[in-house]
């Protein structure tokens, strides 16, 4: 039995899609705001077949492809919205469509949001945009992120993610919307560190895809996960961030994910890098966003600002954008003289 009555989720890419599905289990319908024609028609006909194919979408889950689709389901009984788009998305979406989300927000409904990525222009996370967006409302909105494949979500395999935010409250709400038999979120008060750990661990994905891709194998991958932590650390210092939310779901446990899951867009990436293809080829060849593209940019100019050592995103840093061979990348840093672990 349906315990809520109607949520709205923003963007049909394959998260989104994810998690309006795990939402379709405890809300009586789900409004899914859809871009493209082509997503709109496959998730009627009863799946994803764009981004998620061979998964069947639930019967309550209903696709919408301009505002005036989304009100004719009914304008009222909104308990829940989600915001599943890039972050390079957020403010044009948010500016142009603002006075109906102040509306929204307004009557108490929360806002989830499940964008993973720094913004290289702004250097800004979700969370400055939205807050920015937002400021009286600041309490109702939450940020998703931890090991949470999309394909894996809609084959109900058991997931973890962290949820946080600023009112335990909205938390401990939206929490109970999210709870299924296979997935479940914990809460944080961190914002910044759980922000941090999902954007970051983009990047250093594609770090991994490239050292397999080069043929390198598991004491390489582990090492360069464990160095990426500390890396991931130091910037989570500048943010206030704290240091347990980086060893934790949104942390630790969303980059050994994609450093090592074959279904990782970063990861994936980063293969392709190593087989001697361009980034910006890559890129232009694919519908999907691949977030730590645009995130190594902001990593490195985040680094540069505040001074923050950070080798295995400088390195992610000048083969993405000054065309450096990652090979003499990977054997450059292997040149750095030793030290003591933590220094």
């Amino acid at each position: 039995m349906t315990k809520h009555k109607k949520a709205l989720v923003l963007g049909a890419g394959a998260f989104g899609t994810s998690i309006a599905t795990v939402l379709a289990a405890n809300f009586e319908s789900v409004i899914l705001k859809v871009r493209s024609e082509d997503v709109y028609k496959a998730i009627k006909s009863g799946e994803n077949s764009v981004y998620l194919p061979g998964h069947a979408i639930p019967e309550n889950l209903k696709p919408a492809l301009t505002w005036d689709e989304v009100d004719s389901y009914g304008k009222s009984d909104y308990e829940l919205m989600v915001n599943g788009l890039p972050t390079a998305g957020i403010s044009p979406f948010f500016t142009e469509n603002k006075d109906r989300f102040e509306e929204y927000l307004a009557q108490g409904i929360p806002l989830v949001s499940l964008s993973k990525g720094i913004d290289p222009d702004t250097l800004e996370m979700a969370d400055d945009l939205l807050f920015d967006l937002f400021p009286s409302h600041r309490e109702s909105l939450t940020f998703l992120s931890g090991p949470s494949f999309a394909k894996e979500i809609m084959q109900e395999q058991i997931t973890l993610a962290t949820l946080a935010g600023r009112s335990r409250k909205t938390i401990k709400q939206v929490m109970e919307m999210l709870d299924s038999p296979y997935f479940k979120c914990l809460g944080s008060y961190d914002v910044k560190g759980v922000l941090l750990g999902g954007a970051l661990k983009n990047v250093i994905a594609i770090a991994g895809g490239i050292i397999e891709g080069l043929g390198y194998n598991h004491n390489t991958r582990a090492a360069m996960i464990t160095r990426a932590i500390n890396e991931m650390l130091r910037f989570g210092k500048v943010f206030n961030a704290r240091p347990e939310t980086f060893y934790g779901l949104s942390g630790m446990g969303d980059l050994i994910l994609t450093t090592t899951g074959g279904l990782s867009r970063n990861k994936n990436f980063g293969l392709e890098l190593a087989k001697g293809r361009k980034a910006d080829e890559i890129i232009q060849s694919q519908r999907t966003v691949v977030e730590g593209y645009k995130t190594a940019k902001a990593a490195f100019l985040l680094s540069e600002r505040y001074e923050i050592r950070a080798r295995i995103f400088h390195g992610v840093y000048k083969v993405l954008y000054e065309g450096a061979e990652p090979r003499a990348v990977i054997e450059g840093m292997m040149k750095v003289p030793s030290k003591f672990e933590l220094e």
